[in-house]
């Protein structure tokens, strides 16, 4: 489904990824993990088009995304929430997650400005679609009209979830989904990571430093350590490499 190739990025003197490659199996969840500064962010940016590598290509579905928009592939179905929450914080939860939604509408300019026929019966469409399949689904529908700022820190992280499924994507890139969590909403964000895997059959690519939760939900594991790819297996095989551990704890351990 998602498939990175020797992936090379830099900022000046800084190499922040050198020579990255792996694949995300389809309907599966994949974690990359690794130290502050390992590039894991910035792998994240290559693979949704905010970055432009130096040199390699990222596929989608076996198509070369390397040199599309982050909007057309946000059309094609590749989906991210935020390390740092980037919700509209003047706008309700409903409002937030219906943004979402904006890469499927078709409405035409004109139409939209007038609000009558074919859009307003489109936006009332992806309104019922996202309160039925979205809100519901994220347990979220007692503050759907509340606006994001009087919002406890996890639930704005369960919002923005919510936007990018609004998405209806075939990939899902999570960075970082319970940073700053208790371990109750810890609990509550990894049961619907695996939900959104089970029953909406979307492959999942997250960034996460809860190796607990990683290890407990993810089928595949990649190691970044300064930009470079260290280790990929499965979790046992990973938590076992010498490399990762020298990386996590430093070589006497």
């Amino acid at each position: 489904m998602l498939e990175v190739r020797d992936v090379h990025l830099s900022f000046g003197g800084i190499k922040a990824l050198q020579g990255v490659s792996f694949a995300a199996k389809p309907g599966e969840i994949t974690g990359v993990i690794g130290p502050n500064g390992a590039g894991k962010t910035s792998l994240f940016n290559a693979i949704s088009g905010f970055y432009q590598p130096d040199r390699g290509q990222v596929f989608f579905g076996g198509n070369d995304i390397s040199h599309l928009s982050p909007d057309r592939r946000a059309e094609m179905g590749i989906a991210r929430t935020f390390q740092n929450i980037a919700l509209f914080r003047g706008m309700t939860v409903l409002d937030n997650i219906k943004l979402g939604g904006h890469t499927r509408l078709r409405t035409g300019l004109w139409s939209a400005l007038s609000y009558f026929g074919p859009a307003r019966r489109e936006e009332l469409e992806l309104r019922r679609e996202i309160e039925e399949k979205v809100i519901d689904f994220l347990e979220i529908d007692h503050i759907r009209k509340y606006p994001i700022t009087i919002l406890p820190y996890g639930l704005q992280k369960r919002v923005e979830l919510g936007r990018a499924l609004a998405m209806q994507p075939r990939v899902l890139l999570l960075d970082e989904p319970v940073a700053g969590m208790n371990r109750e909403e810890t609990a509550d964000m990894a049961r619907f990571i695996l939900d959104v895997q089970e029953q909406f059959g979307i492959t999942v690519l997250l960034v996460e430093h809860d190796m607990h939760m990683v290890m407990d939900i993810c089928s595949h594991i990649v190691v970044l350590n300064f930009g470079q790819q260290i280790a990929s297996g499965t979790p046992a095989e990973v938590s076992g490499d010498p490399g990762v551990i020298e990386a996590y704890l430093g070589a006497a351990a």
